[in-house]
């Protein structure tokens, strides 16, 4: 005779739902994610008139995939996307982009290359223009190397395996709670 095993809350539905749930844990553990920063131009101060955005850009790293966020007050000042030539020369005709939007405005940066910014109106005059350098995201550590081929290939086999253990015992365990 076999003994059927039931959950205290299980019944109908319920073992799918501890399924389902097991599932998108396991995948979510599986999934790598990179999440851009979002960093501040000028800091503390912000996009404001003499503030030395040279020395500031100097000590920032930013890559990839970050988001640069000016902080402003748009009655005055705006962030123009320009060339080199422009930024050089504080010229704001012929801008690249305006991300002006309401005076906490983001802009991602896309491509490891350098960005160009000013604000229009004379203010590039009073300091108000940035270079900001994008790199790409550094290599994550190199981790230690096996000690053999064989404890090598036990430890790929338990990483590829292990999600595939859990899934068959959760539906094995769901299916007999549900039973």
């Amino acid at each position: 005779m076999l003994m059927q095993m039931q959950g205290p809350v299980m019944g109908g539905r319920g073992g799918w739902t501890v399924v389902i749930v097991m599932m998108m844990m396991m995948m979510m553990m599986m999934m790598t994610c990179t999440v851009g920063s979002l960093v501040k131009v000028g800091g503390a101060n912000g996009w404001n008139q003499n503030v030395n955005y040279t020395q500031w850009s100097a000590h920032q790293h930013v890559y990839v995939g970050d988001w640069l966020y000016f902080v402003f007050d748009k009655r005055y000042y705006n962030v123009l996307e320009v060339n080199k030539t422009s930024y050089e020369k504080c010229n704001d005709k012929g801008f690249i982009t305006n991300i002006t939007r309401g005076g906490r405005d983001v802009y991602e940066v896309k491509e490891a290359r350098p960005y160009y910014f000013l604000s229009s109106g004379g203010y590039c005059y009073h300091g108000m223009r940035v270079c900001v350098m994008v790199q790409q995201l550094p290599p994550p550590p190199a981790s230690a190397p096996a000690q053999n081929a064989a404890s090598y290939h036990i430890l790929m086999a338990a990483n590829v395996f292990s999600p595939i253990f859990l899934l068959s015992m959760a539906l094995v365990w769901a299916t007999s709670c549900s039973l």
